[in-house]
């Protein structure tokens, strides 16, 4: 009987150890006495964490960004001088006397007036006194109508040679079921777009994908994914919550509108008042929003977002091709037409 108690007090013995063993082994400090554990240091430092794999996902994808941007100019590099090689061979010219006949004859010289005003524009942005900047403001005007002349070379050039390119742009796969969408679900190009309702420059993009859905109502769809930038922007993150509140009852697009339309009255108040005047049910939005429940969604789209390369908004992936800050119309126009033909081509 001794020896059997015995056992019994040295395997509890034991197991006290073990589990003092594993306490410790978790610590990362003492203070007065008291244990700090690994698991409270995780748990208080878990935002900065969170913020910390974000940077981590968009600094990986932005180096995937930049070399696709090297090869991309590279092939450019070698297309062009290949193009214009077999151009003076068709008009029995040197590549020389090609560029002087075709761009450096074109070039035209900035007039004093011209270069005054290209200054006068720009002066808050050059950092040199007027008289050294006048000469250098000459030289960059002179050298961007040598570059415009070359480029409309180039391009006619890859006409008439039947240039096609088989590098594939760098694509991102986002997710887009689920989500808010506007056009045909058949639409041959996807356009992802991750904003902030109170980002100004997403403000600005507004009217631009308002003309993009009016100009490709049959070949482009349009989905919405959430980016606030909740430190710089104090109302980014409930706006987020309420146009998914509003999604639930099927409002998302109009909520989405209002809220664009007018981006400084984006306070709880307001975004409660905005419900009812779109004639929400308001008790089910009000819990919504006062519920944080979307929060999760929305840090979901966040990380897709970083993933992908997203350090700003707005954001557009155009059949998963990356196209950051608030772009006119001509460029996302250009990158549509493109992959139309790039689909038109694969048939």
């Amino acid at each position: 009987m001794k020896s059997h108690r015995a056992l019994i007090v040295l395997a509890m013995v034991a197991f006290a150890a073990a589990v003092a063993a594993q306490s410790n082994s978790n610590r990362v400090a003492v203070v007065n006495g008291q244990a700090i554990t690994q698991d409270e240091l995780n748990k208080k430092a878990a935002s900065d964490l969170k913020n910390l794999d974000t940077r981590r996902l968009q600094n990986e994808a932005s180096m995937a960004h930049d070399k696709q941007e090297i090869l991309q100019k590279a092939l450019e590099e070698i297309v062009a001088e290949k193009l214009i090689e077999a151009d003076a061979a068709k008009e029995k010219k040197t590549k020389e006397q090609l560029l002087e006949a075709e761009v450096d004859s074109n070039v035209e010289t900035p007039s004093p007036e011209e270069v005054e005003a290209f200054y006068t524009t720009n002066k808050d942005r050059i950092p040199i006194p007027k008289e050294q900047a006048l000469p250098q403001v000459k030289q960059y005007l002179t050298e961007r109508s040598r570059s415009q002349y070359r480029e409309m070379l180039i391009t006619r050039l890859k006409k008439e040679f039947a240039f096609k390119s088989y590098l594939e742009p760098l694509r991102a796969e986002i997710a887009t079921a689920g989500f808010p969408t506007i056009g045909p679900a058949t639409a041959p190009v996807t356009i992802v777009e991750f904003s902030d309702f109170e980002c100004p420059y997403c403000g600005g993009l507004f009217p631009t994908i308002k003309q993009v859905e009016k100009n490709f109502p049959e070949t482009v769809r349009i989905v919405f994914r959430q980016f606030p930038l909740a430190s710089i922007h104090p109302h980014a993150q409930k706006s987020a919550e309420a146009a998914l509140c509003a999604n639930d009852q099927h409002k998302f697009w109009e909520f989405h509108d209002s809220m664009f339309a007018n981006q400084k009255e984006l306070s709880i108040a307001d975004l409660k008042q905005r419900a009812a005047d779109l004639k929400l049910d308001t008790q089910a939005f009000n819990q919504c929003l006062d519920s944080g429940r979307q929060t999760a969604a929305i840090q979901t789209d966040i990380q897709e977002g970083a993933r992908n390369g997203v350090t700003g908004t707005p954001a557009l992936f155009i059949n998963g091709r990356l196209l950051s800050g608030n772009q006119p119309y001509a460029e996302i126009k250009e990158m549509i037409d493109d992959e139309l033909q790039r689909k038109q081509t694969a048939k």
